[in-house]
């Protein structure tokens, strides 16, 4: 009778043993004190830190493992800082030009970082260089009127935001024809389509990054990239009152003509 009683007990015994053993307790979830809901609090994940590989331009990236192309684009980025370029004058114009520039670039099938062409042409200085190239998209009297425009004694317009837009959607689609590579044709947009075939034959060599180009062109795509980089994150570029910051929204009005 003894034995009968012994062998079930041995078992019971032993499953509570094992069960003691393989017990598993569930993590401890931390809950908000406001209410009385369990609401667990999630941490966010920090954000990756920022790399000169993140760069890019009408996404063409820039070549990695140079380390002289690296050099330069950080020595580029880095004199457009905020103290340098008063970041917030150029929102401002931003915030005026866009607008308007950026539907015509859409309508004539034009990557949007296009439109950071005008403040590296004529946002930082305005007015007309030495050549003769005027107006927002800096045009030369004779590629102006090529595309449209009217350049006279009376009337000039390269200054008008809207028609001066058009013509220049007009070359630079004429350009992505003949080079088929958007920082190409940014360029040839600054040293002219001619000048920059010329280069590409002598060279050999179609990646502009890795062409030897006169100084200006040769840094041409650099400064576009570096405009967008401290417009689109002015914090971590320089700029610190966020509140005083004209940001874009995209649903701007302009009184430019």
């Amino acid at each position: 009778m003894l034995k009968k009683h012994l062998i079930p007990c041995t078992v019971i015994l032993s499953l509570l043993v094992m069960a003691k053993v393989f017990a598993y307790t569930l993590p401890e979830v931390k809950t908000s004190q406001k209410n009385n809901n369990p609401t667990p609090i999630v941490t966010p994940a920090e954000e990756p830190a920022f790399t000169i590989a993140q760069l890019e331009f009408a996404e063409e990236s820039l070549p990695m493992g140079d380390k002289k192309i690296t050099g330069k684009m950080k020595r580029v980025l880095a004199s457009y800082g905020y103290e340098s370029l008063q970041t917030n004058r150029l929102h401002r114009k931003a915030q005026e030009w866009f607008p308007i520039i950026e539907p015509i670039l859409a309508a004539y099938g034009i990557p949007n970082d296009f439109k950071y062409m005008p403040l590296v042409e004529s946002g930082l200085q305005g007015g007309t260089s030495p050549k003769g190239a005027a107006g927002y998209w800096q045009f030369m009297p004779g590629t102006a009127r090529m595309y449209g425009l009217k350049v006279n004694s009376k009337v000039d317009e390269r200054k008008n935001l809207r028609k001066s837009t058009i013509a220049a959607a007009k070359y630079i689609k004429e350009l992505y024809g003949i080079f088929d590579s958007w920082t190409l044709v940014a360029a040839a947009y600054n040293v002219g389509d001619g000048h920059m075939r010329k280069q590409i034959n002598r060279q050999n060599q179609d990646n502009y990054f890795k062409m030897k180009l006169n100084r200006e062109t040769g840094g041409y795509v650099y400064k576009l990239i570096s405009m967008k980089e401290i417009l689109e994150n002015p914090e971590r570029n320089g700029y610190k009152n966020q509140k005083a910051l004209l940001a874009y929204t995209g649903n701007n009005t302009s009184t430019a003509e």
